[in-house]
């Protein structure tokens, strides 16, 4: 899971926008984007994703143009 800031007054179709530039690339570094939230008042979005390393999914959003440091991989996880 993966947080950006700056995204205040984003749209959710700009948002899609976004994610779909991550789902372009994401293969390039095995990483696959499930999901994107957005709440446009504090500018906060958040990515679920899976891949072989933090550092994969860091890379595909640089890639995309929406770079971001805070990331918390989550190796437990239960249905």
């Amino acid at each position: 899971m993966d947080v950006h800031s700056g995204f205040v007054s984003v749209t959710a179709e700009q948002l899609r926008a976004a994610h779909e530039r991550d789902l372009a690339i994401e293969e390039s570094e095995g990483v696959h984007f499930e999901r994107a939230w957005l709440d446009p008042e504090s500018g906060k979005v958040f990515c679920l994703s899976s891949g072989p390393s933090k550092e994969a999914v860091l890379r595909v959003h640089e890639k995309a143009g929406h770079p971001t440091t805070e990331i918390c991989e989550l190796p437990v996880e239960v249905e």
